[in-house]
C-alpha cells in the first residue's frame, strides 16, 4: 500500500533537500562506496546511517532479531515508529535519525511539533500519524521522480517481486540501535557514543551485509553528516568549501530533472522534426528514413569488422 506516497529514489541529494525543505538546518547526506570507520570519520560530525537492502518478502518475522537485542523499553522513550506505508520507509527512516537528534541538530518547526505531538504514543500511531501527516508527505512526494506510466508499487509487492526497504542506525542514549519500522521494537547493538559511532557501526553493518549471499549487491549507505561546508569554512579549506557548493548545485538541478518527465517533450520535438523533413519536399521523410537504416547498417557492419579483427588478433 502506497497510501499516497509516491517511490523517492535512495540518493545524497534528494534526502538533503527533502530535510531542508522540511526546515532542518546545517544537515546534509553523503553517500558511503566503503564500510570504512576512517571514511566516517573524515566526514566529521554523525548523526546516523540509512542502510537500503533488498527485503526478503518471503522472510517469516521471528521472536527475537538475528542480530542484537530488542530494547522494548527503548520504543516509548525514544523515537521509534512501526512502518505502515511501504513508500513512506526512506523518509521514516531519516527522521528516525533526526527527531532523535533534535538535541544537536536544528529540526525546525514542522518536525519538532511532530515530534511533541507524537511523543506519547506507542510506536503503532507514531506511524500511523506520519503517514497521515500532509506536511511530511507533501515534501516528499516533492521529490518522487516523475512519470507518465502506471507506478507497480502502487500495488501489494510479492514474494516474487524486488522489494527495498530502509532502516537508520543511530547513537541514542550511548546505545546503538538500529530503528526499522518493519520490527516491534528498536534493536540494541551494544554501548556506543557518538565519538565512537564510526568503529561500532562498521561490524554492525557487515554482519548485516554478510547474512545475504554473495551475488547480493543491491545496498546502499547514506551517511547523515553535519553540513560539509560548515566544517571546510571552519578549517579554512576554500577547495573543499568550492566543491560542496558545486556538489550543492548539482543536486539542486537533478532534483529539478526528476520532478519532471520528458516524454511530452519528446514527442513534439520528434513532431517538429517530421514537419520539418516533410516540408523539404516529396520524399524527404522517405529519404530521411533510407539514410538512418544505411547508416545504422554501416555502423553494424564497422563493429563486426572490428570484432573480427580483433578475434583475429586474439
Amino acid at each position: 500500500m502506497s497510501g499516497g506516497w509516491n517511490t523517492i529514489e535512495s540518493d545524497a541529494g534528494v534526502f538533503t533537500y527533502l530535510i531542508e525543505k522540511l526546515g532542518v538546518k546545517d544537515v546534509q547526506f553523503e553517500e558511503l562506496v566503503t564500510l570504512d570507520s576512517d571514511e566516517l570519520k573524515r566526514l566529521g560530525k554523525i548523526y546516523g546511517v540509512i542502510f537500503l537492502f533488498k527485503y526478503p518478502t518471503g522472510e517469516a518475522r521471528s521472536d527475537t532479531p538475528k542480530d542484537g537485542s530488542f530494547d522494548h523499553d527503548a520504543a516509548n522513550d525514544i523515537f521509534f515508529a512501526a512502518q505502515t506505508i511501504q513508500n513512506a520507509c526512506g523518509t521514516q527512516a531519516l527522521l528516525s535519525v533526526l527527531l532523535n537528534k533534535d538535541g544537536e541538530v536544528q529540526i525546525g518547526k514542522d518536525l519538532k511539533e511532530f515530534k511533541e505531538f507524537t511523543q506519547e504514543f506507542p510506536p503503532e500511531f507514531r506511524g500511523e500519524t506520519l503517514s497521515n501527516s500532509d506536511v511530511i508527505r507533501e515534501v516528499h512526494n516533492s521529490f518522487a521522480r516523475s512519470s507518465p506510466f502506471i507506478d507497480e508499487t502502487q500495488r501489494t509487492a510479492t514474494e516474487d517481486d524486488d522489494v527495498y526497504h530502509f532502516i537508520a542506525y543511530t547513537s541514542i542514549n550511548n546505545t546503538l540501535y538500529e530503528l526499522d519500522g518493519l520490527q516491534p521494537a528498536p534493536i540494541s547493538h551494544g554501548p556506543c557514543t557518538p565519538q565512537n559511532f564510526p568503529d561500532a557501526i562498521v561490524p554492525v553493518l557487515q554482519r548485516r551485509i554478510n547474512r545475504y549471499p554473495a551475488t547480493e549487491i543491491r545496498f546502499n549507505l547514506l551517511a547523515c553528516v553535519q553540513d560539509q561546508r560548515i566544517r571546510a569554512r571552519e578549517i579554512g579549506d576554500q577547495e573543499a568549501l568550492e566543491e560542496q557548493e558545486e556538489k550543492r548545485s548539482a543536486w539542486l538541478w537533478e532534483n529539478a530533472l526528476r520532478r519532471h518527465n520528458f516524454v511530452g517533450f519528446v514527442g513534439e520535438l520528434m513532431k517538429g522534426v517530421v514537419k520539418a523533413k516533410l516540408a523539404q519536399g516529396e520524399g524527404a521523410y522517405d529519404k530521411w528514413i533510407e539514410d538512418g537504416k544505411a547508416k545504422t547498417r554501416k555502423r553494424m557492419e564497422d563493429k563486426r569488422k572490428q570484432g573480427i579483427a580483433s578475434d583475429g588478433i586474439d
